[in-house]
């Protein structure tokens, strides 16, 4: 009898020999500033760990206490019976955090970005996205129904040029990451508020990797560039700097509401476990009481970027805690990357369909808990391969 799948070996075998195949990397212990993988230990600049909160005690011990009390499994999707005591705890918690009037959190930032898009846009409407989004906003942004236009990355001229011939659709949506996961750019978010203002459109933020990290307070890039008020709907992740696991929307309890009651991946999907809610709750609490957390990690990143770019590498537009070194081809990023293995330092190779063609680079992702012995470990490895590898 053939077998129907046969052809995944062939187009495995394609991925192989265009050194685009990924394996799986089983590590153990807790995240880190260092990693163990198959018993050898790495300085973890792979992980979106950026506050240093992925193994905090204090988090760990809400998590803890929260089983003994709630149990682990949630049991059923949260209109039904899942939504507990520490998820709606966390919700008003968030709330107050990002002072708007309501929150609603999902099993994941993916979740939460697929959910919203697809509550807020359907067919007849039209959808505007950064060419450089997060596939969890391409993917919403297809499933949707919506006619999909891509503007060229942080290009608002264009994205206003199709603006101006979106007035026929009943409504237009925006969505940007504020910052890119990627090339650790910041999205003008001033600009694209004042284009949804001009042209009667939803602006749709994702924080995922700037929630904790930028704004005086921890909010995100919203924040940091002061147009909170003028965005409608954001969005984040407890999955980077949070050190934990899901997503959530914040935004007028109107917005909460309508995405409660038509969000797919909230309404059957069931609960993310009530400890974890625990955990974030105590999350924001540091990320309140830490400021120096955010702050030294961004004049550590600043300094890093400075001392890659002295060496002759190209690190593009990056501002912030993530910082890619672009060397263009596959293959001799993989060796990269397996030099700085070799050399005890985990830096994950991004090659495409993760980013575009011709743009593959190793992602350097800094915590807090990154030592300065730690980066001076890496900043002398990268001139290394400068000399040995890439010249």
């Amino acid at each position: 009898m053939p077998d129907p799948l046969a052809w995944i070996s062939d187009e495995l075998d394609t991925l192989d020999a265009l050194s685009l195949r990924r394996h799986l990397q089983t590590h153990e212990g807790p995240q880190t500033a260092t990693l163990m993988i198959d018993q050898q230990s790495f300085i973890n600049f792979g992980a979106n760990d950026y506050l240093g909160l992925a193994a905090d005690d204090q988090i760990c011990a809400a998590a803890i206490t929260a089983i003994q009390t709630e149990g682990w499994g949630s049991g059923a999707s949260p209109l039904v019976t899942g939504h507990g005591h520490s998820h709606a705890e966390l919700e008003k918690k968030l709330a107050e955090f990002e002072q708007t009037e309501a929150a609603l959190i999902f099993p994941s930032g993916f979740a939460a970005n697929v959910g919203t898009i697809t509550a807020l846009a359907s067919k007849g409407d039209m959808i505007f996205s950064d060419e450089k989004n997060h596939a969890s906003i391409i993917d919403g942004a297809r499933l949707s129904g919506a006619r999909v236009r891509v503007y060229p990355h942080l290009d608002v001229d264009y994205l206003e040029n199709l603006l101006s011939q979106a007035q026929p659709f009943r409504r237009r949506l925006i969505v940007t990451d504020s910052l890119f996961s990627m090339d650790g750019d910041l999205a003008p978010l001033a600009e694209l508020a004042a284009l949804a203002e001009k042209y009667d459109a939803m602006l749709m933020v994702d924080e995922a990797h700037a929630t904790g990290v930028f704004g005086e307070q921890g909010r995100g890039v919203c924040e940091h560039l002061q147009v909170e008020d003028r965005v409608p709907v954001r969005v984040g992740t407890f999955s980077k700097a949070l050190g934990g696991h899901g997503g959530f929307v914040v935004g007028s309890q109107a917005l909460i509401d309508w995405l409660a009651n038509r969000a797919r991946s909230y309404v059957f999907s069931t609960a993310a476990p009530m400890a974890g809610s625990a955990a974030m709750i105590q999350a924001l609490e540091i990320v309140k009481a830490q400021p120096h957390r955010r702050q030294e990690l961004l004049e550590r990143s600043k300094q890093l970027r400075q001392s890659l770019k002295q060496q002759g590498w190209n690190t593009g537009t990056s501002e912030s805690q993530i910082i890619p070194v672009y060397i263009g081809q596959p293959e001799p990023t993989m060796k990269a990357t397996q030099y700085l293995k070799e050399q005890g330092l985990f830096v994950p190779c991004i090659r495409p369909p993760s980013v575009p063609e011709g743009e593959s680079l190793l992602r350097i992702s800094l915590s807090f808990a990154h030592t300065p012995a730690m980066l001076e470990q890496l900043i002398e490895a990268m001139r290394e391969i400068r000399t040995k590898l890439v010249t």
